[in-house]
């Protein structure tokens, strides 16, 4: 059985009731293709050998296949790679896209990391990728650009980096001697990033004339952008700019054409348009529920009414994202993390500054939070935590909880949610990083509201005892808790990433014989190693060690046994190891 085939035959498979029948045929047959595949060279070039294969297209569309791919998902941004499109196709028809058999005339660079799909559907329509894996889009098939899949480059965590990958590649074709040029691809909303800004100046600086950065200028990143693409800072970096229609293919392809053969660096702008953000499908009903995240604008400001107090948040194009439209005012800074934090550093002591970011941000922050937490008073930083599609560092909460002066919370409840901000008032000092999960939920029972750094037993211990326990932070809370319906393993939640324990508590969980440490991740030097450091407790940590695979939320939880269904399966074999162990030594 092959690695093609571990990859995406269950997804595929999952996705098969929404398939057309005509779809369903073909999926089936690569399906076979795919158990019996040999080991390629890579990952790519075994989904092309699979395509020869079964040479049917069911679609000549590129469009056509990327809304099929997106209906299949349910998720995804279909208009970021509509948007993009024509510029992916001129691509293709200059030869610049790895893969063609005639050698590319120029390195390509997809900084633009989100508009995967388009180079996927592109791919398709010209008999490069079978549709098996494209019925899997953000359950198997990464939505990002990466190597494995036909990229001359790898998009993780950061916008803004492609443009930093672009100039370093050029930067090192000019040293060899290489004349080749290097097409980069960006957003408007990418270029407000800091590194883009840094990459592009060293470009100049560097003398460097083997860069073409082309632009898709749709106006919005996530959200609306302020102000038009600069084309002023553009060309003085970059030399010559021009202008396209970017809903025009052929007056891209000649455009670009046009560039390669000039010399010396250069810029297109491509003219573009843009919907919605996110793809919803067709006539699907709005979720009953919200996402945690999304209610953080309506908590934010009942704590305003509350505490009198002046605020002040800004926020990287996250507004809709954490609900602050019309709850609290709010200044968008485009996509700048960095400069989202560093806005806050000289505002007044008693102004209580928010900084709603989220986990593929803040990771690039880094060093200004650091400058923040040890300089600035009653900043609170409102940390996203999709473990979605895109994915993002596994340990990025521990990381912050790191940094000095910090201190972490995970909240479920809005009364959770209150507590921080309300500690945040008894200890400016410190910086209160509130992570917060894009996930709809039941919120357990009870909550750490009293004591917002200690513990509360969802399921308490009987008689102040237990063989076996399970300790919680955060999320994992919720699902344990949902898990453990039925079952009553004792079960402890806390709040805090580093919670203060009640003697009594560290007592009740040293006595156990089975010890069971939950996290939404599970990195070292985590919540549940914490405790065993902290407090010398014998947990066992369940969570994720390695790095998050790109898959959309229910199929993370499924693929990292953290959904409730693998949740209670280890909550049964906890149950049953203290049944073991009460029983006779001769049984």
């Amino acid at each position: 059985m092959s690695g093609l085939y571990d990859r995406f035959a269950g997804p595929a498979r999952a996705a098969l009731p929404r398939l057309t029948s005509a779809e369903r045929d073909v999926v089936l047959r690569e399906l076979d293709r795919l158990r019996s595949a040999g080991r390629a060279s890579s990952l790519f070039e075994g989904l092309r050998e699979v395509a020869a294969q079964v040479p049917e297209r069911l679609y000549g569309d590129s469009a056509e296949v990327l809304l099929r791919m997106h209906e299949i998902a349910g998720s995804g941004n279909l208009q970021s790679n509509l948007s993009s499109l024509p510029l992916v196709r001129a691509c293709f028809e200059l030869g610049l896209v790895p893969g063609n058999d005639r050698g590319a005339p120029a390195e390509l660079v997809v900084g633009r990391g989100h508009i995967a799909p388009a180079f996927y559907a592109e791919h398709y329509v010209r008999g490069a990728l079978p549709f098996a894996p494209l019925a899997t889009l953000h359950h198997g098939l990464t939505g990002v650009v990466h190597r494995d899949l036909g990229f001359r480059n790898t998009m993780r965590y950061s916008l803004g980096v492609g443009v930093v990958q672009a100039v370093g590649l050029a930067w090192e074709l000019a040293r060899r001697g290489d004349d080749r040029k290097v097409v980069c691809l960006a957003g408007d909303g990418e270029l407000h990033e800091g590194a883009a800004f840094e990459a592009l100046r060293f470009a100049h600086d560097a003398g460097l004339t083997n860069l073409v950065l082309v632009v898709d200028a749709n106006g919005k990143g996530i959200e609306p952008l302020a102000k038009p693409v600069n084309t002023r800072y553009l060309s003085a970096f970059l030399g010559r700019l021009t202008e396209a229609d970017g809903r025009d293919e052929r007056a891209v392809r000649a455009a670009l054409g046009e560039l390669l053969a000039a010399p010396g660096s250069s810029v297109l702008v491509c003219r573009t348009a843009k919907g919605d953000h996110s793809f919803r499908p067709a006539g699907a009903a709005r979720p009953v529920r919200a996402p945690f995240a999304s209610t953080a604008g309506r908590m934010l400001a009942r704590h305003r009414a509350r505490a009198g107090r002046d605020m002040t948040v800004f926020t990287a194009d996250m507004a809709a994202r954490f609900g602050l439209r019309g709850h609290v005012p709010y200044t968008n800074t485009g996509l700048a993390e960095t400069l989202t934090v560093g806005m806050a550093l000289s505002l007044p002591e008693d102004t209580l500054k928010v900084v709603a970011t989220d986990a593929m941000y803040y990771m690039d922050s880094l060093s200004m939070l650091t400058e923040a937490t040890t300089s600035v008073r009653n900043l609170l930083v409102l940390a996203g935590r999709s473990w979605g599609a895109w994915g993002g560092a596994h340990n990025a909460t521990n990381l912050l909880g790191l940094l000095l002066h910090s201190k972490v919370y995970e909240p479920v409840t809005e009364a959770e949610f209150a507590a921080c901000l309300d500690r945040l008032g008894r200890d400016p000092a410190t910086a209160h990083v509130i992570s917060m999960v894009d996930a709809a939920f039941d919120p357990p029972a009870r909550d750490c509201s009293g004591d917002i750094d200690g513990a509360v037993w969802l399921t308490p211990p009987d008689e102040g005892r237990t063989d076996a326990a399970v300790v919680t932070f955060g999320y994992a809370g919720v699902l344990v808790d949902a898990a453990n319906r039925g079952l009553g393993v004792p079960h402890l939640h806390c709040a805090a990433l580093a919670p203060r324990l009640a003697p009594a508590d560290v007592a009740v969980l040293r006595g156990s014989r089975r010890l069971l440490s939950v996290e939404y991740n599970g990195a070292r030097g985590g919540f549940g190693e914490g405790l065993r450091t902290r407090y010398l407790l014998p947990a066992e940590v369940h969570g994720v060690r390695r790095d998050i695979a790109q898959q959309v939320h229910p199929r993370q939880l499924e693929l990292h046994g953290m959904s409730p269904v693998a949740l209670r399966e280890r909550l049964s074999r906890l149950l049953e190891s203290r049944e073991a162990g009460r029983a006779p030594a001769h049984a």
